[in-house]
């Protein structure tokens, strides 16, 4: 079974940042989309970037130009460079695979203290 791990969440000051990565243990260039998801408490799960196979990228409005998205193929690991961060950013922070259906990691939780 083809699991998804995230890692690198933690505690970090207001314009601090954080990199998180998402290890699958398959060939990540078998899913047609791997992305970072992000769930505040007592909200819904939102889509935070995407990176497609054929390698276009895209990011919420609320991330763009202080997060970014990017991919090692040879580790099956999808990153998620944070910067900026600011307290609204605090959420549990999936990783998921998208082939016939989504695959997801446990979640790590990103707290950005003001």
């Amino acid at each position: 079974q083809v699991q998804v791990v995230e890692s690198g969440g933690g505690l970090v000051q207001d314009g601090g940042s954080l990199r998180l990565s998402c290890t699958v243990s398959s060939n990540i260039t078998s899913f047609a989309i791997m992305g970072w998801f992000r769930q505040a408490s007592g909200k819904q799960r939102d889509a935070v970037a995407i990176i497609r196979s054929g390698g276009s990228i895209s990011y919420g409005d609320s991330v763009k130009g202080r997060f970014t998205i990017s991919r090692d193929n040879a580790k099956n690991t999808v990153y998620l460079q944070m910067n900026s961060l600011k307290p609204e950013d605090t959420a549990v922070y999936y990783c998921g695979a998208f082939s016939a259906g989504w695959l997801w990691g446990q979640g790590t939780q990103v707290t950005v203290s003001s």
